[in-house]
């Protein structure tokens, strides 16, 4: 599931594939955006921003978040796609690489002046080079729904997704239900940053310190089956701001007792 270390990996191998090329195809396969054409402009930068992908073109960005399932692959040129054409959204080439957007939840095109539309609302990126930790520990300590609510909201810090929601709180014996105004924040956010940043080097995602397949995670996704610390039975259900955003969610009752 691509959070913000996975956006942050992609961005460097996007970064390594076209920064400082001339952009010799683009295409995009969403209606708002199908006819902008950058071809000429040379590639300045590729920067992640929480879960976003900002691609500066020229005097243009192309914006995309990867959601649930989406990726971006560098092919040499004319090398075939692993994935079919039908799933790509967006596709830029240089005399060197191509790179395609697969399954991509959001894309579009816009002048880079106004990238502050798209991630101005965002709160501190722990990956980011500006991370302010007491700020983010403000906004999260600030909010009175629920921690796993909180966590989620890409407003209080950005780049943390579901998974990282359930094993921070899982670490720190938070059950999720707890309001984020009653935990201690700082300590929160001080394990998922050195988290993230740890997995920020790994080939596989893990939690535990173990990468055996299988072995990676505390609580998430392990529902039925005995906490690795006390052996209690993982339990699961959903927490969300609204309906329709409800995710899911992995707990032990013992270890994470309210």
């Amino acid at each position: 599931m691509p959070e913000g270390d996975t956006v942050h990996r992609t961005a460097r191998r996007l970064a390594d594939a076209l920064v400082g090329h001339e952009v010799t195809r683009f295409d995009i396969r969403v209606p708002r955006s199908a006819t902008a054409d950058l071809r000429g402009e040379e590639v300045v930068a590729v920067l992640p921003r929480g879960k976003h992908l900002l691609e500066r073109i020229g005097a243009w960005t192309l914006h995309s978040h990867l959601k649930m399932e989406g990726r971006w692959d560098v092919y040499r040129p004319g090398q075939r796609w692993a994935a079919s054409t039908h799933a790509a959204r967006a596709v830029v080439g240089t005399a060197h690489a191509e790179t395609v957007g697969f399954h991509l939840a959001l894309v579009e095109v816009l002048p880079t002046a106004d990238e502050d539309r798209i991630v101005g609302h965002l709160g501190p990126d722990p990956l980011g080079p500006d991370w302010d930790a007491a700020e983010a520990a403000r906004r999260l300590g600030a909010d009175s729904r629920a921690a796993h609510v909180a966590l989620l909201d890409q407003r209080n810090v950005a780049g943390f997704g579901n998974e990282y929601a359930n094993e921070m709180l899982f670490v720190r014996g938070i059950p999720p239900t707890r309001p984020a105004a009653e935990i201690d924040a700082a300590a929160l956010l001080d394990v998922g940053v050195r988290m993230i940043r740890a997995n920020l080097s790994r080939s596989a995602r893990t939690f535990t310190g173990d990468s055996r397949p299988g072995r990676r995670t505390w609580v998430y996704r392990r529902e039925g089956k005995p906490c690795r610390r006390c052996g209690a039975i993982i339990l699961a259900g959903s927490l969300g701001a609204t309906a329709t955003s409800e995710r899911n969610v992995f707990w032990c009752p013992v270890c994470q007792s309210p």
